[in-house]
């Protein structure tokens, strides 16, 4: 496949159900590209822990964004990303789009793999999501009305996945993005106790907001049946990740767009607006 063909052949997109993913997906029909969904339920089916499957969903492929899960942190990730990505190369695959981590010792490793491989890159590098308020993690407790969370937790410039996925789009299409490793936040660093009273202020409704020691969170998780293996990630990403080596704003998102980042307080109106958090009801 010949090295421009990245910029306007098929494009795979892993983890294409998920809150980047999905957006890469809806980015990249906008601009009129051909893509690939890569799922456990797509057809053909991408299972990062079934190799065998990698050779048909690759074929006819020209640029994959990579997103791995659950977490680019969790053991065997940098070893299976490794060895995708050489199956990538073999397949004819010549661009890569990296979703990784900021402040993730292993998601750097993962970089490292992809930067040391003859393909083409982009690497996003990313701190936590306006919507793991809305589309994971917190919505549940939001709609219960209680947040409880570790008491070590650092501010967080938490970033739009809406620009994220925007670079990555801007990234299959234009060489100016090629070999660039982009720090993506936001334009503020909040605290996760800031940023509930944001959204409880948004919808109208208090969210009480409970600091426990990381050894009470992680017996709460326990009881509450969540399985080991993502108590253990939990733990350690709120252990790691926040624990103050991601507060600094970083230029990303000005850096890919030319722009500044989304606000968050322009999220929580929009999303305070479709009703998934519920509202004032009384």
């Amino acid at each position: 496949m010949a090295n421009d063909q990245w910029s306007t052949g098929t494009v795979l997109v892993l983890g294409a159900t998920g809150k980047t993913g999905r957006r890469v997906v809806e980015g990249l029909e906008r601009a009129g590209r051909k893509v690939r969904l890569g799922s456990r339920g797509a057809e053909p089916a991408f299972d990062w822990e079934k190799p065998e499957g990698w050779a048909a969903v690759l074929e006819g492929i020209a640029a994959i964004y990579v997103a791995y899960q659950p977490d680019l942190s969790v053991p065997g990730a940098v070893e299976a990303v490794g060895a995708f990505f050489h199956q990538a190369k073999q397949a004819g695959v010549t661009k890569i789009v990296l979703l990784s981590g900021r402040g993730e010792p292993e998601a750097e490793e993962a970089e490292q793999v992809l930067q040391a491989t003859e393909l083409d890159w982009t690497i996003l590098r990313c701190s936590w999501f306006f919507q793991n308020f809305s589309e994971s993690f917190f919505l549940d407790p939001i709609l219960a009305g209680e947040i409880v969370l570790p008491d070590t937790l650092a501010p967080e410039p938490f970033v739009d996945a809406d620009d994220i996925a925007e670079i990555a789009v801007a990234a299959f299409a234009d060489p100016r993005h090629s070999h660039q490793l982009y720090d993506i936040t936001g334009s503020q660093a909040l605290t996760f106790a800031e940023a509930v009273a944001a959204i409880a202020s948004a919808i109208g409704r208090p969210i009480a907001y409970k600091s426990v020691s990381l050894e009470a969170y992680r017996t709460d998780l326990n009881e509450q049946g969540v399985p080991a293996e993502v108590v253990e990630l939990v733990i350690y990403l709120f252990a790691t990740v926040l624990d103050g080596r991601n507060e600094p704003v970083a230029d990303g998102v000005e850096r890919a767009l030319g722009r500044s980042p989304r606000r968050f307080a322009d999220y929580v109106a929009r999303t305070a607006a479709t009703g998934i958090w519920g509202g004032n009801h009384a």
